[in-house]
């Protein structure tokens, strides 16, 4: 019967692409554990993915360059990567078999194909690895250890050797740091091992030492003693913000950089993808990652303010709650933050409208800012309210956003989302900071004014953009296409 031959057809297609993408993952595997060679979908992160996860990442490609992006063509790709001799690099799949696939490409040679496209990686120079410190084990202290210890291979880009806590130590402690590594409410179980040597005081985490040390202040510590030195300092406790105070930190014994994960006084606040550049590691020692809102609204304000002009706006942020507000009511330093974080929309201040001309200064006095906090742990929602130079379109504004979120510097940073059901949990988990919603933007009848919704998981989010400077600041920064 024809339905039934339609049917038998249809199963061997499945079992046939699970077959393909099993490949898939064996090959991305080796390419990274082998060669330090790391493989992504459309700025997706690939490793530890199932089967299931990387077909759907497959359809969201297709669906996102309007192209078919199949899984037998990366897999030919991907065998190709792994014929040719590369420096350690990070590859976009998703944009190789779009780009075979291209009217332009006049190769039938898969392997010329890559080697065309890949002859720049040639020229990349040897990096040195990077101890990393991180001083603070909170809500992002324990998402760059994930990210760091996941993400270590060979260990020839950023390497955790330590984190610095403060109070005394004992083994009660340290296993309670541990689990709270291992397990999490919000992101889930760690893809890894967590292990304690109360002896070294340290965390083994997938089999790596990583030295637990207890500090009461940053200069008293020497970090030699630990095998490490000329290390990047992580800050993320919140407690030292301006030079003066962060400077303390590179008093410290193997210490030679800092890096806040917080907006910073008299550092460069640096929102990666748009500023970096203009300050060399080599030249400064003290960097700020801004806030998580800032991270999120730039990048989508500089693709604006470049392709359009930006007159004025208003940034209206939707936030998740933090830990700085009580979980009952109670006293607190700031109005209103004092009540109960779980049962109320709380109005509060945001410094990102300001922050913004940190790392755009075109837009400097142009955008006020708010701010929303909201019952949810994480993920968050930006609201640019901007009135623009030129005039547009809704499909003009996404067709503006798809280009950069498919090619250019922004490409981390962007993401955009064809979901027309997304909602706060839908965004958990995703490494770029900023999700644009193409199907929640509005454009007034006279074509100025627009209103963009930008979604980004406040915690995960910021975690890759805090990754992102950090690699840029200890210069291991591998070759990238994208």
């Amino acid at each position: 019967m024809p339905n039934s031959k339609s049917y038998e057809k249809e199963l061997a297609f499945q079992a046939d692409r699970r077959k393909a993408t099993t490949e898939f993952i064996k090959i991305t595997s080796d390419l990274w554990y082998d060669k330090s060679i790391e493989i992504v979908l459309f700025k997706n992160q690939i490793i530890d993915k199932t089967v299931s996860d990387i077909i759907q990442l497959h359809e969201y490609a297709g669906e996102f360059v309007q192209k078919p992006i199949s899984i037998f063509d990366s897999v030919e790709i991907l065998r190709a990567i792994n014929d040719i001799k590369l420096p350690p690099s990070k590859l976009d799949i998703g944009k190789l078999t779009y780009e075979y696939h291209s009217d332009d490409n006049n190769s039938n040679n898969v392997k010329a194909f890559v080697l065309t496209k890949l002859k720049e990686a040639s020229k990349s120079e040897s990096i040195k690895p990077k101890d990393v410190v991180l001083y603070g084990f909170g809500r992002i202290g324990r998402l760059l250890a994930r990210e760091l210890m996941s993400k270590t291979g060979k260990g020839n880009q950023l390497r955790l050797r330590a984190i610095v806590t403060r109070g005394q130590s004992n083994p009660d402690i340290l296993e309670k740091r541990a689990n709270l590594l291992r397990t999490d409410s919000v992101h889930g179980k760690f893809m890894g091992t967590v292990d304690t040597n109360p002896e070294k005081n340290a965390l083994i985490i997938n089999g790596t030492t990583v030295h637990v040390i207890n500090a009461a202040q940053p200069e008293d510590i020497d970090y030699t003693k630990y095998g490490i030195s000329d290390a990047l300092v992580i800050d993320n406790t919140g407690a030292f913000r301006d030079k003066t105070a962060l400077s303390r930190h590179l008093k410290a014994k193997g210490a030679s950089r800092v890096l806040l994960t917080a907006p910073g006084k008299e550092v460069p606040n640096i929102v990666h993808g748009v500023n970096q550049n203009d300050y060399h590691p080599d030249k400064t020692k003290i960097f700020s990652a801004a806030s998580c809102t800032t991270n999120a609204i730039t990048p989508i304000l500089k693709v604006i303010d470049d392709s359009l002009g930006i007159q004025k706006g208003h940034l209206e942020t939707i936030h998740a709650y933090t830990n700085d507000q009580n979980l009952v009511d109670n006293m607190h330093g700031k109005y209103r933050r004092g009540r109960a974080a779980a049962l109320n929309m709380v109005i509060t201040e945001t410094g990102a409208g300001e922050a913004v001309a940190k790392a755009l200064p075109a837009l400097k006095g142009k955008l006020t800012s708010n701010a929303i906090r909201v019952p949810v742990p994480n993920g968050s929602l930006a609201i640019l309210n901007l009135e623009i130079k030129n005039k547009t379109s809704i499909d003009g504004i996404n067709t503006i956003l798809k280009k950069y979120a498919l090619e250019g510097d922004l490409v981390e940073q962007i993401k955009y989302s064809l979901s027309k059901e997304m909602v706060s949990s839908d965004i958990v988990g995703t490494s770029a900071p900023s999700i644009y919603d193409s199907k929640a933007t509005i454009v007034d009848k006279n074509g100025k004014n627009i209103i963009l919704y930008i979604w980004y998981d406040n915690e995960y989010g910021y975690s890759h953009q805090v990754i992102r400077l950090a690699k840029y600041i200890a210069k291991v920064r591998r070759f990238t296409y994208y």
